[in-house]
């Protein structure tokens, strides 16, 4: 399927702090991939750095094979681990302004993840729970065509109900020849839909490998293993 993401000798410094250190890593296109570490570890830092919204304070990072910027941005579809959307909006507001800014956006998906998801398109955002919200920005993300999606702990605050909803979300509607990168400490929800698998600690690489390998090599599920390595 060929390189979606590749990092060579990656470092990310803030002041005197290294969030990542000397990272190299590819990833490839056509998989579900986790990125997991305890919080602190550098996925956040890694993910900004693809969007663009971070540069590097040494080595590269290339999305598609190319450098990132403008024609990366086309390509990345992004979910913050934080609420972006102005509260004064209803979700067609929303919906409109994607519309006009991303060429890739699909109206009708995202209307129909709506109806399936029982949200009101004509409610504001202020006038929603922390759940309906994530769903929301949720849909956003995934209604765009994109080659990345990067999703920064989708299912961190949330109801377990709506664990199971964002997860069917993410299965059903990425774009299959893309990739879907979930940043989260959260395994034992994410862990069933993973192809692949990357743990970061301390800003550097721990464990990378395909996630039926990895239990067939460890004899353990992801979660397992993860609570193994970082001794949660």
């Amino acid at each position: 399927m060929g390189e979606i993401l590749k990092c060579e000798g990656l470092c990310k410094s803030y002041g005197n702090k290294e969030a990542l250190i000397d990272l190299n890593l590819t990833l490839e296109s056509g998989k579900i991939i986790g990125l997991l570490g305890p919080n602190g570890s550098g996925k956040t830092t890694l993910i900004k750095l693809a969007c663009g919204l971070l540069k590097p304070t040494k080595g590269k990072i290339l999305i598609d094979g190319m450098e990132v910027g403008t024609e990366t941005k086309a390509v990345v579809s992004y979910l913050p681990e934080r609420n972006y959307i102005p509260l004064w909006m209803t979700v067609e507001n929303i919906i409109d302004f994607f519309c006009d800014f991303y060429k890739d956006f699909r109206k009708e998906l995202a209307y129909d993840m709506l109806k399936r998801l029982n949200i009101n398109p004509k409610d504001r955002i202020k006038t929603m729970s922390k759940g309906t919200k994530e769903k929301v920005q949720l849909i956003l993300v995934m209604s765009r065509n994109a080659k990345l999606y990067l999703l920064d702990e989708p299912i961190a605050g949330v109801d377990p109900a709506a664990r199971d909803y964002i997860m069917d979300t993410i299965l059903t509607n990425y774009n299959p020849d893309a990739s879907v990168i979930i940043s989260t400490h959260l395994i034992q929800d994410i862990e069933k839909i993973l192809d692949d698998v990357v743990m970061i600690q301390y800003g550097h690489l721990r464990i990378h490998g395909g996630a039926d390998d990895i239990r067939e090599q460890k004899n353990m599920s992801i979660d397992q293993l993860f609570r193994e390595v970082f001794r949660c």
